[in-house]
């Protein structure tokens, strides 16, 4: 695997050309800036650029997005230039939230591990009211309100192909979740999700859903799978053959 000539490929498919249901994408020669209806998190998906340019670009960005009332952040890639962005975010105001590791898997090497069968009770939602539990999960590992997921997962759901997400449940309780984003005119399917409760953990579900989702990508044609990892599915998805690309952290403003 060629780090650089992916890290490439996923630049300008997963962060220039893409387009995401119902947000405005704004296009410019260096920066791509996304703008979701209110109250959602508006952001900038890409950007290179060039030092001597590099504060006046991020003071037009604090103007154009703070009047909209809404919050935005600074998606930030360690391979994004220049170096200093991310010391000149914080500067203007910006604070990261925790990095994670951008890893991809080429699906024509999979591991034989993530191509079998499971027993596990694993079901692909196809209800937009199923959400519940996948809410349930998500509240119970992470904290907080996820009610969300109810409207920007369901409006997901209703386009063909777009997001597909597994439940894996034990007991007929919900036990662990994942997801997947299947963007058209890309290699890359995206995971998200991936949490389990805690006292499910360690019995292989994570590793079911995972495989799911791996199956189901190399069936519809995608070369390869990436994933934002924390620390704690990190080793385990890199323990499946997934490989780090580069470091990602999202730099909200705070305002200074």
């Amino acid at each position: 695997m060629n780090i650089n000539e992916i890290l490439e490929q996923f630049d300008q498919q997963q962060r220039i050309a893409i387009e995401l249901p119902g947000v405005r994408k704004e296009v410019f020669p260096n920066l791509v800036r996304f703008v979701r209806p209110a109250p959602g998190m508006n952001f900038v998906g890409y950007s290179r650029l060039d030092e001597a340019a590099l504060d006046t670009t991020i003071a037009e960005q604090i103007a154009y997005f703070v009047p909209m009332n809404q919050p935005f952040e600074w998606v930030v890639y360690d391979h994004d230039q220049p170096s200093t962005l991310k010391e000149r975010l914080v500067a203007h105001g910006f604070a990261p939230d925790e990095p994670a590791a951008l890893m991809a898997l080429d699906l024509r090497a999979a591991p034989p591990a993530l191509l079998e069968s499971t027993t596990v009770d694993l079901r692909r939602l196809t209800d937009p009211d199923q959400l519940e539990d996948v809410i349930l999960i998500e509240q119970q590992v992470w904290g907080g309100d996820f009610g969300w997921m109810r409207r920007r997962m369901g409006d997901h759901m209703e386009i063909p192909g777009y997001l597909s997400i597994f439940v894996a449940y034990v007991d007929q309780r919900p036990a662990c979740v994942g997801w997947t984003y299947f963007h058209p005119n890309s290699q890359f399917a995206g995971l998200w999700g991936g949490s389990t409760l805690p006292e499910y953990r360690k019995r292989g579900l994570y590793t079911a859903v995972l495989a799911a989702r791996v199956q189901e990508a190399i069936g519809r044609g995608y070369r390869f799978l990436t994933i934002e990892a924390s620390p704690m599915s990190r080793p385990i998805v890199a323990s499946h053959g997934f490989q780090l690309l580069t470091m990602t952290s999202s730099y909200g403003w705070k305002g200074k």
